[in-house]
């Protein structure tokens, strides 16, 4: 197959469905398929990047290229002096999309935020189980069934939520990629058809672009929404062009083909920079990359068994190998450029002999597990076969037999999550939102296990010092408690931390206005392409 012909043959038919043949249009190698369009369903960042970046907004949005917390869909909000009523005034005269599939016949109001949130709160509402296993991973992992006591319709144009305790990263909370404002008239028009899975395969939001199409594992169009409350994109047309091999994004970007391109090779990465054609944006990635032990099985449930599995990886082995050296060797849960990171920890140390002697003493003899290995590259880890065929000779050598198993992205995140799952799973985590809690809470918490907490693992001292730490509003007391819990989490070894990461981001020189996103996502918004 001709994949320059076949591509440039998509981007033709796309212009000609678009009905403009002159349509500026930007073409993004991304590299991996969306798990769906409704963002409240996952947790991927490749299903962020497809849908709650170009279709749809938040009440407060992260400013771009930063963690600032700026006005989205509320144009402000008031909180009370107790810390416990949210009260967000809506934005006047904001359009949804209108598609070859809805039409809509009202602007956005105070429904449309109560049905986004409600429909994960209550699983008595209609859209609670509207899909297979809809489990709102996020919402539950960040407490939200405990902290919210109720979300109340002031008006037409101001919404309340009435917390049942003191939560310090409330505001940032609802910037993140879950708290997506959906339509309730197009959800209300699905179910009247009997078709309510088309929310999340046809997605009708307010954001900067509006979605045309999706060819499963190949290529998704979006349009610019002519009525965007905050002014039409430069670009009219975005497409996705889903391109799972680095080395393949690489030859498309050089070639033309694409404009911008994720997770180059570190190996390529030079290369790349001494380029005229290109432009490669770097920075430090808010990021972890880890392997997660399933603590509720044996011989995992044992912490003399993690640590001596811990201390037989040889990480510098991994940062060379797998990075290329473009990042840093991890001993905690949260990156080193995150607030409350604490320098004091002591990683386990690389000793395959003592690792060893700890697993005899444990009483363990011939184990063999599965090291689960990610199908997609990622900053916090570039080539996960690679990774695990490390760590699985690492493991011979103390006698402990690795098999190496993967799956397809989406099927890889779902099965991970069962408690009752074998081995360990190689995954990473980029920051949402800038707090520790982002991480602590939402990968190690309770609340978490079975979903994001792919070490099941709960842990009665590490959670009570995370819980109490949201409550607090000074950043000092919260950050002495995230410490307190880096070093029960440390002591406990859930996961080896593997590396944190520098990311890169390369993309043609014609290119203006892309910011990297310091939370790992890919926005085009305000992006452009110079004549």
């Amino acid at each position: 197959m001709n994949t320059k012909l076949t591509f440039a043959a998509a981007l033709l038919a796309a212009t000609m469905l678009s009905g403009a043949a002159s349509a500026k249009t930007l073409v993004y190698c991304s590299e991996g398929s969306p798990e769906g369009f409704d963002p409240a369903l996952y947790t991927a960042g490749t299903t962020f990047d497809a849908s709650s970046k170009p279709v749809y907004n938040r009440l407060v949005q992260f400013e771009p290229g930063t963690t600032n917390v700026v006005p989205g869909l509320a144009e402000s909000w008031e909180v009370s002096d107790d810390g416990l009523e949210y009260t967000f005034h809506l934005r006047e005269d904001v359009n949804f999309h209108t598609t070859d599939f809805y039409t809509p016949t009202r602007t956005f109001n105070a429904d449309d935020v109560l049905f986004s949130f409600e429909r994960q709160l209550s699983e008595d509402h209609p859209y609670n189980a509207y899909v297979e296993g809809a489990s709102w991973e996020y919402f539950n992992a960040m407490s939200m069934p405990d902290l919210l006591k109720s979300i109340e319709k002031v008006d037409d144009m101001t919404v309340k939520f009435v917390l049942t305790r003191p939560e310090a990263p409330f505001i940032a909370n609802m910037a993140m990629d879950f708290a997506s404002i959906l339509s309730k008239e197009y959800a209300d028009q699905l179910s009247e058809s009997g078709s309510e899975s088309d929310l999340n395969q046809k997605p009708v939001g307010t954001g900067p672009f509006q979605f045309v199409a999706y060819q499963p594992d190949a290529v998704i169009r979006y349009q610019a929404h002519p009525d965007y409350w905050d002014g039409k994109e430069p670009i009219d047309d975005l497409v996705f062009a889903i391109t799972t091999d680095a080395s393949v994004r690489q030859q498309k970007l050089l070639a033309g083909e694409c404009h911008v391109m994720p997770y180059p090779n570190p190996a390529d990465i030079e290369s790349l920079k001494s380029n005229d054609q290109l432009t490669v944006m770097q920075q430090e990635g808010l990021n972890v990359g880890y392997l997660a032990y399933n603590t509720q099985q044996e011989p995992f449930d044992k912490v003399e068994v993690r640590k001596a599995l811990n201390m037989a990886i040889n990480k510098e082995a991994i940062l060379d190998a797998v990075f290329q050296g473009a990042g840093q060797i991890a001993k905690n849960p949260i990156p080193p450029t995150m607030w409350s990171y604490n320098e004091e920890i002591e990683d386990d140390p690389y000793d395959p002999e003592a690792a060893k002697q700890m697993l005899e003493e444990a009483g363990v003899t011939d184990l063999s597990m599965k090291v689960w290995a990610m199908p997609v590259q990622r900053p916090y880890n570039p080539n996960a076969r690679r990774m695990a065929e490390l760590i699985q000779e690492d493991f011979s050598q103390i006698g402990v037999d690795v098999e190496i198993v993967s799956y397809e992205w989406g099927e890889y995140l779902e099965r991970s999550k069962a408690v009752d799952r074998d081995g360990a799973v190689l995954l990473g985590w980029t920051g949402d939102n800038g707090d520790p809690d982002n991480f602590l809470a939402v990968l190690l918490g309770c609340d978490a296990v079975g979903g994001a907490n792919r070490a099941q693992w709960c842990n009665e001292e590490f959670n009570n010092l995370v819980q109490e730490a949201k409550t607090l509003s000074s950043q000092e007391e919260r950050a002495d408690l995230y410490e307190q819990a880096q070093v029960v989490f440390k002591r406990e070894a859930p996961w080896a931390t593997i590396a944190h990461s520098v990311v890169f981001m390369p993309m043609l020189k014609e290119v203006t206005g892309y910011k990297m996103d310091p939370l790992g996502g890919h926005s085009f918004e305000g992006v452009d392409i110079a004549e």
